[in-house]
């Protein structure tokens, strides 16, 4: 008798052919799992994830043209429905807690082994939540809401990228946070870049209000008004 369990149309998003290629041969090995496409940027993933439709999409969290959260968003407001799992290789609670509630059901640390990463899918797609066994102390805290205070909400963050978001919080621009803190230019973008693709954002503004809401509010300029800095 033929196998009355129907199968998982799963599509792949990362930008890293290496990872990708791994990825790919994961799921090929998958019983009862179908590859129906993959993307190494969020422009190419958008449109054709709204073509093909997958049960599950396993979502790189930092693409070369957005992030993965700003992907999940897109996707949920052009009516897709079907289950997305986050991988990535930041191990925190801002990344977590941005990818959830731009409505991801998965969210795995790069590195899980192919029973992990098919046993996301299988529970996304039935409508369960999984997280990495990093971060499973902190999905409970934020389920039961017993996270506290700033400091554990940007604990995600490393002690430089925070110093980085406090003086975009401020207003300063990239040249200015360079010669504040000593950094080349290069070295300063990628770190803009690591924060919004852990707070979900695209841009300073955005940066600077996610920011807040994640209790970094006694670090603001209260004159400070919305405008458009250089990334």
């Amino acid at each position: 008798m033929a196998d009355a369990t129907p199968t998982l149309r799963v599509f792949a998003v990362d930008d890293h052919p290496v990872y990708l290629r791994g990825l790919v041969a994961t799921l090929e090995d998958a019983t009862g799992i179908s590859l129906c496409g993959t993307a190494a940027t969020a422009g190419e993933a958008l449109d054709a994830i709204i073509r093909e439709q997958p049960d599950v999409i396993l979502l790189d969290l930092n693409l070369p043209d957005g992030n993965g959260v700003e992907v999940t968003r897109a996707l949920r407001a052009r009516g897709f429905t079907g289950a997305i799992v986050m991988l990535t290789m930041y191990k925190d609670e801002v990344a977590l807690r941005a990818a959830l509630e731009a409505g991801a059901r998965g969210y795995l640390v790069k590195g899980a082994d192919q029973d992990e990463i098919v046993g996301a899918i299988r529970t996304a797609d039935h409508g369960g939540l999984v997280v990495g066994p990093e971060l499973a102390d902190r999905l409970t805290d934020l389920l039961t809401g017993t996270a506290t205070g700033a400091t554990p909400r940007l604990a995600g963050l490393s002690a430089r990228e925070t110093e980085i978001l406090r003086m975009i919080a401020r207003g300063r621009t990239n040249p200015q946070i360079a010669r504040e803190l000593v950094l080349s230019a290069k070295t300063v973008r990628n770190h803009i870049t690591n924060i919004f693709a852990k707070l979900g954002v695209s841009d300073r503004d955005e940066a600077r209000l996610r920011a807040r809401e994640l209790g970094l509010r006694e670090q603001l300029d209260p004159r400070w008004s919305p405008r458009s800095d250089p990334t």
